[in-house]
């Protein structure tokens, strides 16, 4: 589901997605993902954390990866990083995201 439910102009999604570290790995997740452009590089910047996954935590350790993360919506290549107190990875990309953008406002 695309969420929609906070104050700013960000984009963003919250739902099941899955994580292909590119060596045959895959993890079914759930992920928390925003986005906004930033108007001084111009490209899209997405980002936000995958929820607590052992398997995962297993494989990486809390090290940084590259995966292509799919969502219904869609996929694009994001980097794993910053596990937070509560052992969830920070992912993040730039351009194109893994989630519909919202691309057009109606009053």
């Amino acid at each position: 589901m695309t969420t929609t439910d906070h104050d700013d102009d960000d984009d963003g999604y919250r739902g099941p997605a899955t994580l292909d570290l590119g060596d045959g790995r895959t993890f079914d997740v759930e992920v928390t993902l925003r986005g906004y452009v930033e108007p001084l590089d111009g490209r899209y910047h997405w980002y936000g954390r995958v929820a607590v996954h052992a398997g995962l935590e297993s494989v990486l350790g809390g090290k940084r990866a590259q995966a292509v993360v799919s969502t219904p919506q869609g996929e694009a290549v994001g980097e794993l990083s910053d596990v937070d107190p509560w052992g969830r990875y920070r992912v993040a990309g730039t351009s194109t995201p893994p989630f519909a953008v919202l691309t057009e406002v109606t009053a």
